[in-house]
């Protein structure tokens, strides 16, 4: 049933395990499980999702059936690079991980060192481990089109402690990239799947997928390819919708010293002042 703490929560999600057979089938090699949905349906049924990835072969930080297993990072290869994913989450934080129940892998938006010394040092960690870390974090309110100071002060700090990447979501639309001595920062990248309340100024039912080309420990190149949801499903935004995402995301991207360029092949490049984009001279 329901997870309740008495509080109203609008929406509950919960899928057949079976489902998971997509994932597989879309090559999906990792997941990150520190949201505010993985609890829906109780700490049984976060057990139940772990076990489910598990059983299709899927790798998965950010939720575990303690606080060790929570914080602890996915290791994968991409290539001859070894890249270690960790993940934490804002909220909610009754969903927290403890040493001895299960849990997500919680963290306030927060430098004080009460709350950062537990990301500092699951990204020591993780950096032990891997030659590139992708910093997961399911964070901030929705609608947002942009990070907050202090948000941006956050993932600042996150990239400093050793993450070679900044990976954000949770606002359900896509926000600036930056980056940062050839490291970078996704603050948010939308939704894929998620259209059943589309607001038709912010259209989070347009968002994008992002490539990013790693030489490690630098970040290479970073390609934008606009997407447009429809019945909960991926397909690739075109005319009008691919040019609304591009013209977004430079927008949204301008005050970070980033711009969004087209290349010959017309794939959208993210193209920081230290980046070329493909195929320049």
């Amino acid at each position: 049933r329901p997870w309740t703490d008495g509080a109203h929560k609008t929406f509950s999600f919960r899928a057949d395990p079976a489902v998971a057979a997509a994932l597989v089938a879309g090559r999906v090699a990792c997941a990150a499980v520190a949201n505010n949905h993985v609890g829906d349906f109780g700490m049984d049924g976060l057990r139940d999702t772990l076990a489910a990835l598990d059983h299709a072969g899927i790798a998965h930080a950010g939720a575990g059936t303690d606080l060790a297993r929570a914080r602890e990072a996915a290791v994968l290869t991409a290539g001859d690079a070894r890249v270690a994913v960790v993940a934490f989450a804002d909220d909610p934080a009754a969903w927290s991980a403890t040493e001895a129940s299960p849990g997500i892998n919680h963290t306030p938006v927060s430098l004080a060192p009460e709350h950062f010394e537990a990301v500092r040092r699951a990204l020591e960690a993780a950096r032990a481990r891997a030659d590139v870390v992708v910093f997961s974090m399911h964070w901030g309110p929705n609608m947002r089109t942009r990070p907050t100071a202090p948000f941006r002060e956050f993932a600042h700090a996150v990239l400093d402690a050793g993450a070679n990447v900044f990976w954000g979501h949770g606002a359900h639309l896509v926000q600036g990239v930056e980056l940062r001595a050839s490291r970078l920062i996704l603050y948010d990248t939308g939704d894929l799947v998620d259209d059943y309340a589309v607001d038709p100024g912010l259209r989070n039912d347009l968002s994008a997928l992002f490539l990013v080309r790693v030489a490690p420990p630098a970040i290479e190149s970073v390609e934008v390819v606009p997407v447009r949801i429809r019945d909960c499903r991926a397909t690739l935004a075109g005319g009008r919708d691919r040019d609304w995402v591009v013209e977004q995301l430079d927008f949204r991207s301008a005050g970070l010293g980033t711009t969004v360029t087209t290349a010959a092949c017309g794939t959208h490049i993210v193209s920081p002042a230290e980046l070329e984009p493909a195929g320049s001279p």
